[in-house]
């Protein structure tokens, strides 16, 4: 059994951790003014996983910094998208046209994002309502929620795969993915959190080392339609002159 000093640092840790290791990679994309080589699925997937952890709480009611944890991440990310949107490069789907059905999650404005966040939060909100007292959607719900999370890294190892390169990708971002899941993993078993938690922790964590082979073997040079698009504004310059 921990000391009492010590489950609290760690629970303190576990809430305002994550949600602070996207805050270089906004203050990357900012200073750079284009969010090249960072996935905004990551951004779906956290928000949709995270305002559905808060329905699983209200059900199983497990440790309240998880809970804490999930409020912040949602402020965190609806943050990011609002940047990756300002800042999105020139050859991104929702300006070059999407192959996703009804374009999801490429819509030009925030607005937009937002409206279908508001109505999946009305959805779950009318299922829990209906559904919440059986114990079998809880631990749907659960799983769901965890589920969602862990698959996290697989949007940001495709976009790596397809670009073959790590480029606007910060290694602080991966870095914490890393130690962030490592923590997490092991808080959840120390803490004998719900199986949802240890089991989508060790998967996430997987992908999370996949991605840090991808750097070791991809690096972070920028790919080739990033530098194509550069000479083109170059010789725009150019000409202007």
């Amino acid at each position: 059994m921990l000391p009492p000093w010590v489950s609290v640092v760690a629970s303190v840790g576990m809430a305002v951790g994550p949600p602070l290791v996207y805050a270089d990679q906004a203050v990357s994309i900012v200073r750079k003014k284009d969010s090249t080589g960072f996935s905004r699925d990551v951004c779906a997937i956290l928000l949709v996983a995270n305002i559905t952890r808060c329905f699983f709480w209200l059900g199983t009611r497990f440790e309240f910094a998880l809970l804490i944890q999930s409020i912040l991440m949602i402020l965190a990310q609806l943050a990011l998208l609002y940047i990756c949107i300002r800042y999105r490069p020139r050859s991104s789907p929702d300006t070059c046209g999407s192959g996703r059905p009804f374009a999801f999650w490429h819509w030009p404005s925030y607005t937009q994002h937002i409206e279908f966040l508001a109505g999946f939060i009305l959805i779950s909100a009318i299922a829990y309502l209906i559904f919440g007292r059986s114990d079998v959607y809880i631990s749907l719900i659960g799983f769901v929620a965890l589920g969602m999370e862990s698959m996290l890294p697989i949007p940001q190892l495709i976009s790596n795969y397809k670009q073959k390169s790590l480029y606007g990708f910060r290694a602080s971002t991966l870095i914490g993915w890393v130690g962030g899941d490592s923590f997490k993993a092991a808080y959840f078993f120390v803490q004998g959190s719900p199986l949802q938690f240890k089991v989508c922790a060790l998967f996430q964590l997987s992908v999370d080392f996949i991605i840090v082979m991808q750097r070791l073997y991809y690096g972070n040079a920028p790919p080739q339609a990033t530098l194509l698009e550069q000479e083109d504004l170059d010789e725009a310059l150019a000409l202007a002159e």
